[in-house]
């Protein structure tokens, strides 16, 4: 239960006929929740006029029946759930974002995070430009408008306009007769697509949320690649495919991912009991029961029971109507989640030495109460295993820790941090065996730059969340 803060989850439905696209929507995005718990939103195309709604809050809350009716019906639809790695926590900052130009309607959902959007935006401010939000997924609708205004089409515009957006994004693009689908060249975050058996093309961030409509899923997006619906024809373009090397944000295995969904052909699920498996073999101890964090933890936590032989018990009960706590802004509202987020399953402790097994320590706080949790339940020890390596540098690709300021493994040892959680004992998943999880050869095909500091970019030269929001004396000297 790591206190990371990622992420974005983005869908889009590409109808043949004019149909229920904001129902298919809905339960898209109510499949990606775990991916943004802030925002969420929906904005449907009928025939090129667009209806959207989006505000602050769960998918569920935000679309009330008498919101679904006033969406209506349509042939097209994109949606977004949102936690923001730029910009603030507020509706403002709600996506889809929705232009109007004089080429025409544009609706855009973005997960990822630009490492140059601090340049973009203050070149566009020059020329003119009125931003409207502080997320960088309104400088990449504008530079899409932007050569949108000389491309011959939108999906030209959009290769065009990957020429000049520099990070992680996973979009999803909608005209007012198209949908495109489009990944960064080094295809930091999941994206894929399938298609239900009346024909209906869907695009989402995971392929749970292609199971949730009933969508067999066709194939991931390349990074690189775009991908366009338009009429009964699907085309890609590939030039930006196998401009760099691809490098998958791993904790999407780790945590961020659903244990039901494949990404880039490999099982979350598999990943992480197989990192479970690795943990076992590097830090073994002796131990009466094995229990696993919810939910990322649990995957690990089998795995490693199965490798140790000890037996793997429930040892947490999650209270359902809680969102994941990485997801909640601000410490004090991570803390107060965490005491009524989890109760310990008291007759699988006590009395008992405890291998728990989680996904990450970040901060150490969550860690530190869950561990106080279990002793108050009477485990006699307390032995945490994490199935991510020590967090040490900084993420500028859409999880949300711009510095190593509360990163707790930069700035203690591995014995200073087992002594401030208050465990018996403290393990990490070695770096080296992270290839592992998505049975590639150590370094390739992933980025673990928030491990190794091996960043596959340039890193930003603005790294602040809020740098769009700072004081006007602050941005004048940037300028």
């Amino acid at each position: 239960m790591s206190n990371l803060h990622e992420e974005c989850g983005v869908f889009g439905v590409y109808a043949k006929e004019k149909t229920t696209v904001a129902s298919t929507a809905y339960y898209g995005l109510f499949a990606l929740q775990h991916r943004g718990q802030e925002s969420c939103g929906i904005v449907v195309n009928d025939d090129g006029v667009f209806q959207y709604h989006k505000d602050d809050g769960l998918v569920n809350d935000v679309f009330k029946p008498e919101i679904m009716e006033k969406l209506g019906e349509g042939n097209m639809a994109v949606g977004h759930v949102r936690y923001g790695t730029t910009g603030a926590s507020d509706r403002l900052n709600a996506q889809p974002i929705v232009i109007n130009h004089i080429k025409g309607k544009m609706a855009l959902a973005h997960n990822g995070n630009l490492v140059n959007s601090f340049e973009l935006r203050q070149e566009l401010e020059l020329e003119g430009s009125i931003f409207h939000t502080t997320s960088d997924t309104e400088v990449i609708s504008y530079i899409i408008t932007k050569e949108r205004l000389n491309a011959p089409s939108i999906e030209e515009a959009v290769n065009q306009a990957m020429y000049r957006i520099k990070g992680a994004y996973s979009l999803v693009v909608m005209s007012a007769s198209k949908m495109i689908a489009a990944r960064d060249p080094h295809g930091f975050h999941p994206l894929c697509y399938g298609v239900t058996k009346e024909g209906t093309y869907v695009i989402a961030s995971e392929t749970c949320a292609l199971d949730a409509v009933s969508a067999t899923f066709v194939r991931d997006v390349q990074p690189g690649e775009i991908v366009v619906f338009d009429g009964d024809e699907i085309r890609t373009i590939h030039e930006h495919v196998g401009e760099t090397e691809k490098r998958l944000c791993i904790f999407e295995h780790i945590y961020f991912s659903r244990p039901d969904s494949c990404v880039d052909g490999v099982s979350v699920h598999h990943a992480r009991v197989t990192a479970g498996a690795c943990l076992a073999m590097e830090h073994p101890v002796q131990a009466d029961v094995v229990i696993g964090v919810p939910d990322s933890g649990l995957d690990a936590a089998i795995g490693y029971a199965r490798q140790s032989g000890i037996p793997y018990g429930i040892g947490f009960i999650k209270n359902k109507y809680i969102g994941r706590t990485f997801i909640a802004p601000g410490q004090k509202v991570r803390e107060d989640k965490v005491k009524i987020k989890l109760n310990v399953v008291s007759e699988t402790v006590k009395g008992k030495r405890v291998v728990m097994v989680d996904d990450s320590i970040v901060r150490g706080t969550t860690s530190a109460r869950i561990v106080k949790l279990l002793r108050e339940a009477g485990a006699t020890e307390v032995h945490v295993r994490s199935s991510a390596p020590p967090f040490l540098f900084p993420c500028y690709y859409g999880t949300d820790v711009d510095s190593k300021n509360g990163l707790i493994a930069a700035n203690h040892s591995i014995e200073e941090i087992c002594q401030i959680i208050g465990a018996d004992s403290l393990g990490y998943l070695n770096l080296d065996h992270l290839g592992m999880l998505m049975g590639v050869p150590k370094g390739e095909g992933y980025c673990a730059a928030c491990f190794d500091g091996n960043y596959p970019t340039d890193i930003p030269k603005e790294t602040n969340k809020n740098r769009f929001e700072g004081k006007l004396s602050e941005r004048r000297d940037k300028k």
